[in-house]
């Protein structure tokens, strides 16, 4: 329903138009607040590059903060990343985060980073104490926010937009009425714009999502994801379908689909119950990083990376790595 809302496709947004115009008052209002000095804004000691989207739901923003974490990795740049933490509860913060810490404290995506990259990922609501947090660990060039657009309570080098490039940006409003955060006059101001599938206009960076080898939960076990079928799948990311729509690309077509709810805490019997006589259960990576500890000998998921091409992709990380190299020679 929610997608048919903010589509367009159903009329019932305009139920929710005042709620939208209220949501993007505030927003409005809070931006120029920083903007005008009303609210004092901080600055860290290095760079930061913020990854972020102006829409809710997944726009594939971690896959991004990954590669580019990973490519700043092969420049010789120490990237650490910092978190909102959606789907976390720790017992305080700032809170430092390895590939062991728990997702019940940290969230998914974090843990998912840190499993991924090995760099060093802090979790706090105040992203400036996660990268006081980090800076207090040893040194880095550059830092990376997942997610952040929005926080304007830290000042940024650097910004990078996530679109979806099927749904993009539905019928415009903002929340509830339509899926934006801001406005998509936004995207003027910002460095790059990366469209995660569908076509990339003039002046943006393709990305495509490329599944790697279907892996076990328990043993890490890789195998071809079609040796796997019949499967179920399932997905609690913040857009399922796509998870979905990938798996029938590659051939695959589930006995069963299931979504859950973005940063949705999932139980052993939950999931147990969604398959039968041992049929392969299939999630994505982030679901994993929140299951491996009760995992079952039928479980699996499928890991992504992003691939991004273009001209503009080799500028852009030029361009942070320079920023970086500048902040070193300050420091």
């Amino acid at each position: 329903m929610i997608e048919r809302i903010w589509s367009g496709r159903s009329p019932l947004w305009l139920l929710l138009w005042p709620l939208s115009l209220l949501y993007g008052a505030s927003t409005t209002l809070i931006r120029l607040s920083y903007q005008r000095g009303w609210r004092k804004s901080w600055r860290a000691t290095l760079p930061v590059v913020v990854v972020g989207n102006l829409t809710a739901g997944g726009n594939g923003k971690t896959p991004v903060v990954i590669w580019l974490v990973e490519a700043l990795q092969q420049r010789g740049l120490r990237a650490g990343v910092v978190s909102r933490g959606y789907g976390g509860k720790a017992e305080q913060y700032p809170l430092l985060v390895t590939g062991q810490t728990a997702t019940e404290q940290a969230g998914d995506e974090p843990v998912l980073i840190a499993q991924r990259t090995g760099a060093p990922v802090a979790v706090a609501p105040k992203r400036r104490l996660a990268i006081e947090a980090l800076l207090k660990q040893g040194p880095l060039d550059v830092i990376i926010t997942d997610d952040g657009l929005q926080h304007y309570a830290l000042q940024r080098d650097r910004e990078i937009v996530v679109v979806d490039g099927v749904r993009r940006f539905g019928n415009g409003w903002w929340l509830p009425a339509g899926p934006m955060r801001e406005r998509a006059s936004r995207l003027g101001q910002v460095d790059a714009i990366v469209v995660n599938g569908g076509e990339a206009q003039p002046g943006e960076i393709a990305m495509q999502l490329k599944l790697g080898l279907a892996t076990h939960l328990l043993t890490g076990e890789t195998r071809p994801v079609d040796r796997l079928d019949p499967v179920i799948a399932m997905a609690g990311i913040g857009h399922p379908p796509r998870f979905f729509t990938t798996l029938k690309q590659l051939g695959i077509t589930p006995v069963a689909e299931v979504a859950f709810a973005d940063h949705h805490a999932y139980s052993q019997d939950e999931l147990a119950r969604l398959t039968s006589d041992g049929q392969p259960l299939l999630m994505t990576e982030k679901d994993a990083v929140k299951c491996r500890h009760f995992a079952q000998p039928n479980w699996w998921y499928l890991p992504v990376d992003a691939h991004l091409q273009g001209a503009a992709v080799t500028p852009l990380l030029d361009d942070i790595e320079q920023l970086c190299r500048s902040g070193q020679a300050r420091t």
